[in-house]
């Protein structure tokens, strides 16, 4: 937030989000945390607003989800227009987004390798877990980007309708940063996506159907 990067280190997504979920910020760094806080205070004080970044991992995404030939089907454009939805957010990257377009691609595409018992599998997921439309099987990565919020305690210009002369915007009620808020509803967001994927690919009559189609998917997938 407001410039103010998390340092998360190699940490795993579900201890990430245990310290998330004590965090008044949703912020699982402390030191970040802090600096921020102290941030809104100032931000508060100069009457202005900030706006910031949010990142969402989904794990346990089972490869197939999606769809390679369907345009309006691609999983990758479902969870983006998902999270483009939420009021203020400007921009979405899955994986390393937009830095791929400043890479090689010798440095962009996760190469395959295959050992034993563990199958095929990856070092890399910088494609954040979608190929060509489709989950892979590695976690979903998402962030979204949300612009401050437009009503600020020093309003700038506008012009009044009738009149037609340079105004000052009307002073309403700011909460300085929805950032915090606006995570809370991307995860909804992003939920709501992969269960209606999962369902269009395992759907059945019944939880007990769904579980078996899912299973033996599974199942099926070992045989490779």
């Amino acid at each position: 937030m407001g410039g103010i990067r998390a340092n998360l280190g190699k940490q795993s997504p579900r201890n990430l989000f245990k310290k998330a979920e004590r965090s008044i910020l949703r912020c699982p760094c402390p030191e970040a945390e802090n600096k921020i806080i102290k941030l809104i205070d100032k931000t508060r004080s100069d009457g202005d607003s900030l706006g910031g970044i949010f990142e969402i991992v989904v794990e346990g995404v089972p490869p197939g989800l999606g769809s390679y030939s369907q345009w309006d089907e691609r999983l990758d454009g479902k969870l983006s227009w998902a999270l483009m939805s939420i009021q203020a957010i400007k921009g979405v990257e899955i994986g390393i987004g937009f830095n791929a377009a400043r890479l090689p691609g010798s440095r962009v595409h996760d190469q395959i390798y295959y050992k034993g018992l563990t199958g095929f599998y990856r070092k890399t997921n910088h494609a954040g877990g979608i190929e060509g439309g489709v989950s892979n099987g590695e976690p979903i990565i998402l962030r979204a980007a949300m612009k401050p919020i437009a009503t600020l305690y020093s309003p700038l210009n506008s012009v009044d309708i009738v009149s037609k002369k340079t105004v000052k915007a009307i002073v309403e009620r700011s909460d300085i940063c929805r950032v915090p808020s606006a995570a809370v509803i991307g995860e909804a967001m992003v939920c709501n996506e992969i269960a209606a994927a999962f369902l269009e690919k395992f759907g059945g009559d019944s939880m007990k159907e769904v579980s078996r189609n899912y299973k033996g998917y599974l199942k099926q997938l070992k045989t490779f």
